[in-house]
Protein backbone atom coordinates (compact mmCIF):
# COMPACT_ATOMS: atom_id res chain seq x y z
CA UNK A 1 0.00 0.00 0.00
CA UNK A 2 1.52 3.52 -0.77
CA UNK A 3 2.57 5.11 2.63
CA UNK A 4 0.04 7.56 3.83
CA UNK A 5 1.72 11.03 4.90
CA UNK A 6 0.52 13.03 7.99
CA UNK A 7 0.15 16.66 7.30
CA UNK A 8 -0.07 19.24 9.91
CA UNK A 9 -3.54 20.01 9.00
CA UNK A 10 -4.56 16.50 8.90
CA UNK A 11 -6.98 16.71 12.24
CA UNK A 12 -9.05 19.19 10.49
CA UNK A 13 -9.12 17.04 6.95
CA UNK A 14 -9.85 14.08 9.16
CA UNK A 15 -12.82 15.65 11.28
CA UNK A 16 -13.88 17.18 7.41
CA UNK A 17 -14.45 13.29 6.55
CA UNK A 18 -16.57 12.43 9.68
CA UNK A 19 -18.95 15.22 8.33
CA UNK A 20 -22.36 13.73 7.00
CA UNK A 21 -21.97 14.14 3.09
CA UNK A 22 -18.07 14.95 2.96
CA UNK A 23 -17.44 11.02 3.47
CA UNK A 24 -17.77 9.40 -0.37
CA UNK A 25 -17.91 6.18 1.48
CA UNK A 26 -21.53 4.56 2.80
CA UNK A 27 -22.19 1.45 4.49
CA UNK A 28 -23.37 0.03 7.58
CA UNK A 29 -21.90 1.68 10.65
CA UNK A 30 -22.43 -1.34 12.85
CA UNK A 31 -23.02 -5.18 12.25
CA UNK A 32 -23.78 -8.34 13.92
CA UNK A 33 -22.47 -11.92 13.53
CA UNK A 34 -22.86 -15.64 14.40
CA UNK A 35 -20.09 -17.76 15.68
CA UNK A 36 -19.50 -20.37 13.26
CA UNK A 37 -21.01 -18.42 10.92
CA UNK A 38 -20.20 -16.35 7.93
CA UNK A 39 -20.94 -12.38 7.65
CA UNK A 40 -20.41 -10.00 4.35
CA UNK A 41 -20.07 -6.35 4.90
CA UNK A 42 -20.85 -3.96 1.18
CA UNK A 43 -19.29 -0.89 1.01
CA UNK A 44 -20.57 1.21 -1.60
CA UNK A 45 -18.17 4.26 -3.07
CA UNK A 46 -18.21 6.98 -5.54
CA UNK A 47 -18.14 6.66 -8.98
CA UNK A 48 -14.82 8.35 -9.02
CA UNK A 49 -12.98 5.30 -7.27
CA UNK A 50 -13.57 2.48 -9.20
CA UNK A 51 -9.99 1.76 -9.81
CA UNK A 52 -8.91 2.63 -6.59
CA UNK A 53 -7.61 -0.17 -4.74
CA UNK A 54 -10.13 -1.07 -1.84
CA UNK A 55 -9.20 -2.63 1.80
CA UNK A 56 -10.50 -3.82 4.61
CA UNK A 57 -8.51 -3.24 8.21
CA UNK A 58 -8.97 -3.27 11.77
CA UNK A 59 -8.66 -0.19 14.09
CA UNK A 60 -10.47 2.69 14.89
CA UNK A 61 -7.55 5.52 13.42
CA UNK A 62 -6.97 5.34 9.96
CA UNK A 63 -3.57 5.49 10.45
CA UNK A 64 -2.98 2.95 12.75
CA UNK A 65 -5.64 0.71 10.92
CA UNK A 66 -4.27 -2.89 10.12
CA UNK A 67 -4.67 -4.14 7.03
CA UNK A 68 -6.55 -7.43 6.40
CA UNK A 69 -6.95 -8.21 2.75
CA UNK A 70 -6.64 -5.97 0.00
CA UNK A 71 -7.85 -5.45 -3.89
CA UNK A 72 -7.99 -3.73 -6.68
CA UNK A 73 -10.21 -3.59 -10.08
CA UNK A 74 -12.59 -6.46 -10.04
CA UNK A 75 -10.41 -8.89 -8.89
CA UNK A 76 -11.14 -10.85 -5.95
CA UNK A 77 -8.32 -11.53 -3.21
CA UNK A 78 -8.30 -13.42 0.10
CA UNK A 79 -6.29 -13.61 3.08
CA UNK A 80 -7.06 -16.57 5.67
CA UNK A 81 -10.98 -16.04 6.33
CA UNK A 82 -11.44 -12.90 5.04
CA UNK A 83 -11.96 -11.84 1.41
CA UNK A 84 -12.74 -8.84 -0.64
CA UNK A 85 -14.49 -8.25 -3.77
CA UNK A 86 -14.62 -5.06 -6.03
CA UNK A 87 -17.76 -4.80 -8.51
CA UNK A 88 -17.27 -1.43 -10.43
CA UNK A 89 -20.07 -1.46 -12.21
CA UNK A 90 -22.67 -1.25 -9.18
CA UNK A 91 -19.80 0.81 -7.35
CA UNK A 92 -19.58 -1.76 -4.40
CA UNK A 93 -17.03 -3.75 -2.90
CA UNK A 94 -18.06 -6.72 -0.69
CA UNK A 95 -15.95 -7.77 2.29
CA UNK A 96 -16.60 -11.60 3.87
CA UNK A 97 -15.55 -12.92 6.72
CA UNK A 98 -15.62 -16.66 6.87
CA UNK A 99 -15.93 -18.74 10.23
CA UNK A 100 -16.30 -16.09 12.89
CA UNK A 101 -15.38 -16.19 16.19
CA UNK A 102 -15.80 -14.44 19.36
CA UNK A 103 -12.89 -12.12 19.22
CA UNK A 104 -13.52 -10.97 15.59
CA UNK A 105 -15.34 -8.32 17.23
CA UNK A 106 -14.06 -4.90 17.15
CA UNK A 107 -14.01 -2.28 15.14
CA UNK A 108 -13.17 -2.14 11.24
CA UNK A 109 -12.91 -0.23 8.38
CA UNK A 110 -13.55 -0.38 5.12
CA UNK A 111 -11.45 2.10 2.94
CA UNK A 112 -10.40 3.46 -0.55
CA UNK A 113 -6.64 3.75 -1.05
CA UNK A 114 -5.27 7.38 -1.97
CA UNK A 115 -2.44 7.87 -3.55
CA UNK A 116 -0.38 10.64 -2.69
CA UNK A 117 -0.11 12.11 -6.11
CA UNK A 118 -4.14 12.03 -5.97
CA UNK A 119 -6.67 15.45 -5.53
CA UNK A 120 -6.99 14.16 -2.10
CA UNK A 121 -3.51 14.77 -0.46
CA UNK A 122 -2.90 10.77 -0.27
CA UNK A 123 -5.35 10.48 2.46
CA UNK A 124 -7.72 6.96 2.39
CA UNK A 125 -11.26 7.41 2.35
CA UNK A 126 -13.12 5.09 5.19
CA UNK A 127 -15.40 4.63 7.37
CA UNK A 128 -15.80 2.86 10.15
CA UNK A 129 -17.70 -0.48 10.92
CA UNK A 130 -18.48 -1.95 14.33
CA UNK A 131 -18.53 -5.63 14.63
CA UNK A 132 -20.41 -7.92 17.21
CA UNK A 133 -20.44 -10.98 17.97
CA UNK A 134 -23.14 -13.24 19.46
CA UNK A 135 -22.92 -17.02 20.44
CA UNK A 136 -23.51 -19.71 17.99
CA UNK A 137 -27.52 -20.73 17.58
CA UNK A 138 -27.78 -23.91 19.48
CA UNK A 139 -28.57 -26.04 17.16
CA UNK A 140 -27.64 -29.44 19.48
CA UNK A 141 -30.42 -27.60 22.03
CA UNK A 142 -32.97 -27.72 19.48
CA UNK A 143 -32.03 -31.17 18.51
CA UNK A 144 -32.83 -32.32 22.04
CA UNK A 145 -36.49 -31.92 21.91
CA UNK A 146 -36.92 -34.39 19.92
CA UNK A 147 -36.19 -37.35 21.86
CA UNK A 148 -37.81 -36.11 24.72
CA UNK A 149 -40.59 -35.75 22.54
CA UNK A 150 -40.74 -39.44 22.46
CA UNK A 151 -39.77 -39.72 25.40
CA UNK A 152 -43.16 -39.67 27.16
CA UNK A 153 -44.28 -42.27 25.36
CA UNK A 154 -41.17 -44.52 26.74
CA UNK A 155 -42.21 -44.45 30.01
CA UNK A 156 -45.24 -47.21 29.56
CA UNK A 157 -43.70 -49.62 27.59
CA UNK A 158 -41.07 -49.44 30.31
CA UNK A 159 -44.06 -49.92 32.95
CA UNK A 160 -45.08 -52.98 31.30
CA UNK A 161 -41.42 -53.95 31.19
CA UNK A 162 -41.38 -53.55 35.00
CA UNK A 163 -44.60 -55.56 35.61
CA UNK A 164 -43.21 -58.58 33.24
CA UNK A 165 -40.20 -58.87 35.31
CA UNK A 166 -42.31 -60.75 38.17
CA UNK A 167 -43.72 -62.66 35.75
CA UNK A 168 -40.99 -65.30 34.92
CA UNK A 169 -40.46 -66.18 38.65
CA UNK A 170 -43.95 -67.99 39.31
CA UNK A 171 -43.68 -68.22 43.11
CA UNK A 172 -47.01 -68.96 43.64
CA UNK A 173 -48.11 -71.19 41.12
CA UNK A 174 -46.07 -74.29 42.65
CA UNK A 175 -44.55 -74.35 46.46
CA UNK A 176 -43.09 -77.61 45.85
CA UNK A 177 -40.94 -76.46 43.24
CA UNK A 178 -39.08 -74.26 45.80
CA UNK A 179 -36.17 -75.12 47.05
CA UNK A 180 -36.34 -73.73 50.12
CA UNK A 181 -39.03 -75.91 50.75
CA UNK A 182 -37.23 -79.32 49.81
CA UNK A 183 -34.91 -78.55 51.97
CA UNK A 184 -37.31 -77.46 55.15
CA UNK A 185 -38.97 -80.86 54.00
CA UNK A 186 -35.54 -83.17 54.39
CA UNK A 187 -34.72 -81.25 57.88
CA UNK A 188 -38.17 -81.62 59.36
CA UNK A 189 -38.43 -85.53 57.82
CA UNK A 190 -36.01 -87.18 59.35
CA UNK A 191 -36.40 -85.27 62.61
CA UNK A 192 -40.02 -86.52 63.13
CA UNK A 193 -39.22 -90.07 62.19
CA UNK A 194 -36.32 -90.01 65.00
CA UNK A 195 -39.22 -88.33 67.51
CA UNK A 196 -41.97 -91.03 66.76
CA UNK A 197 -38.93 -93.77 66.58
CA UNK A 198 -38.14 -92.61 70.43
CA UNK A 199 -41.51 -92.56 71.47
CA UNK A 200 -42.26 -96.10 70.49
CA UNK A 201 -38.92 -97.26 72.14
CA UNK A 202 -39.83 -95.24 75.13
CA UNK A 203 -43.38 -97.02 75.25
CA UNK A 204 -42.39 -100.63 74.19
CA UNK A 205 -40.36 -101.21 78.15
CA UNK A 206 -43.27 -99.69 80.13
CA UNK A 207 -45.66 -102.32 78.98
CA UNK A 208 -43.52 -105.00 79.84
CA UNK A 209 -42.26 -103.67 83.33
CA UNK A 210 -45.80 -103.29 84.23
CA UNK A 211 -46.47 -107.34 83.24
CA UNK A 212 -43.40 -108.63 85.40
CA UNK A 213 -44.82 -106.86 88.56
CA UNK A 214 -48.89 -108.69 88.46
CA UNK A 215 -46.55 -112.32 88.18
CA UNK A 216 -45.20 -112.13 91.62
CA UNK A 217 -48.44 -110.96 92.69
CA UNK A 218 -50.61 -113.84 91.71
CA UNK A 219 -47.65 -116.27 92.86
CA UNK A 220 -48.36 -114.68 96.08
CA UNK A 221 -51.78 -115.34 96.68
Amino acid sequence: MIPRVIWLWLPSVLLLSQVPGCVPLHGPSSVTGTVGESLSVTCQYEEGFKTNKKYWCRGSLVLLCEDIVMTGGSEEDRNGRVSIRDDPDNLIFTVTLESLTMEDAGTYMCAVDIPLIDHSFGIDKFFKVELFMVPGKPGSSTKIPEPTRSSPADPQPSMTTNDTIPAPSPQPRSLLSSPYFCILVFLELPLFLCMLSAVLWVNRPQRCSGRQGIQPYHENQ
